[in-house]
């Protein structure tokens, strides 16, 4: 009898982006993905909500304020497993498929080496980062817990993710989506258990997440195992091939660097935060937990612009990879324009959900003021960013990144925040979507002058 990793093995799970329907293959794509994120976020503010309703305001903010941490410690290497998909979904495309198997074993090789790199890290520098980022003491030692917990099993979190990046190359969306849904459930069940039952606080949100976690690296493993394609892994096999690790790293480092760049604004903007003390936090907390919702729908599209650009790159088929782009930017606006109106609309019952405290909620609220109008334009910029690496350039949009995001913020938060009667929330929050604008405008820049670039290059290439 088949086991379940063998039959999901054994459907159709790839997606050829380089031939037929642009639209119809993107929401093939993007939709699990996107479901496959929403329930994740699902799952997530099920934590959150689980914490501030039985466990207190205090834990609540304790766990919202270590999201921009775990972010800052996590971004390099998630940005190596968006650089393991974008030349997994090149070799793919091009049909190269020895280089193909050797992604497929030096991703996760690499996954594993940074799972401990980051567990060592987050064990031992949690309540230090912590400190840095001005984290009021009723919060300080509740958080800490939490971040030991967390990355101690931080390397479950890395193989799924570089694990997942690999079924994506090739379009499969659909197994990361099934397994998300099991360990999410699992999530949510131990969460209740450990809150509620066993009064664990928030080392019991933690140690769900952990032991969820796990099983989600335990199952995508099993279906590369299985595999039948060039996407098959075998555990005596796993090494890292140094000219594959130069072109995850190549595309990933960059990438992973942007993120560290926004965590590290983002951690600044959290110090900024915690300067309004537990109520504020917590409303910033459950907040930002909402935004999760419509950020991940918005960047089903980008991801999918991402593997759909570095497929067709390896078929040099150009024309194709700038309708790609035109679509994903196209549906990441009305996504985000709508979902950002709906969640406003609904913005006081949502919170409610996360709080009793009519103060936690009216702290919220003016984050999703500011927020859910723009939220689009992150979508556009991120969107955009994606586009760029998935025709092989990831180094410029780190540096308008830099720029037009990261030092702006910074700058925003010593300059105009500073001014007596602008030292509010509010002003922190206006941050966001001026830097995305700035951005975006100059990611279009850079992706217009590669997409030129390509096509002198493989002009020049016919009439040789």
């Amino acid at each position: 009898m088949k086991t379940v990793a063998q039959r999901l093995s054994s459907q159709k799970n790839q997606i050829n982006m380089t031939e037929g329907s642009i639209f119809g293959k993107l929401l093939k794509f993007s939709l699990p993905l996107i479901f496959s994120s929403v329930l994740q976020l699902f799952f997530n503010a099920a934590d959150v909500i689980v914490v501030g309703r039985f466990a207190g305001d205090n834990s609540l903010a304790a766990v919202g304020s270590t999201g921009s941490l775990v972010n800052l410690l996590i971004n390099l290497f998630t940005g190596l497993a968006t650089g393991t998909s974008v030349v997994a979904a090149n070799y793919f495309g091009a049909g190269k498929k020895k280089e193909l198997k050797q992604t497929v074993h030096t991703s996760i090789t690499i996954s594993l080496i940074s799972g401990i790199i980051l567990t060592f890290i987050g064990v031992f520098g949690s309540k230090l980062i912590l400190q840095m980022m001005k984290a009021p003491e009723v919060v300080l030692n509740l958080a800490n817990i939490y971040l030991k917990i967390y990355f101690a099993g931080i390397t479950s979190t890395m193989v799924y993710n570089f694990g997942s990046a690999l079924l994506r190359a090739k379009g499969d969306t659909k197994r990361p989506l099934y397994i998300l849904l099991l360990s999410g459930v699992i999530n949510l069940i131990l969460n209740l258990v450990f809150v509620i039952n066993f009064k664990m606080d928030v080392s019991g949100v933690a140690w769900a997440t952990v032991i969820s976690q796990t099983l989600s690296a335990i199952l995508v493993i099993l279906i590369l195992i299985f595999e039948k394609d060039d996407f098959h892994l075998e555990i005596k096999k796993l090494c890292i091939n140094p000219v594959i690790l130069r072109k995850i790293v190549k595309i990933g480092l960059p990438a992973g660097f942007q993120g560290i760049m926004f965590s590290f604004s983002n951690v600044i903007i959290q110090s900024s935060v915690n300067m309004f003390g537990p109520v504020v936090i917590a409303g910033n907390s459950a907040a930002i937990n909402l935004e999760g919702f419509i950020y991940t729908s918005m960047n089903g599209f980008s991801q999918g612009s991402l593997t759909f650009c570095s497929q067709n790159l390896g078929a040099k088929k150009i024309e194709r990879i700038k309708k790609v782009v035109i679509i994903s930017q196209f549906s990441i606006i009305v996504i985000g324009a709508v979902l950002g109106a709906l969640f406003l609309l609904c913005g006081n019952f949502l919170l409610g959900l996360y709080t009793n405290s009519e103060q936690v909620i009216k702290a919220g609220m003016v984050r999703c003021w500011v927020i859910f109008t723009t939220y689009y334009l992150c979508g556009m910029m991120d969107g955009m960013a994606n586009s760029i690496r998935g025709i092989g350039h990831s180094l410029m949009p780190v540096i308008s990144s830099l720029t037009g995001a990261c030092i702006f913020r910074i700058l925003w938060l010593f300059s105009i925040f500073l001014i007596p009667k602008f030292h509010l929330p509010v002003t922190i929050y206006l941050s966001y979507p001026i830097s995305w604008f700035l951005t975006f405008i100059a990611n279009m820049f850079f992706y217009k002058k590669y997409i030129k670039d390509l096509e002198k290059r493989i002009s020049m290439n016919f009439s040789q």
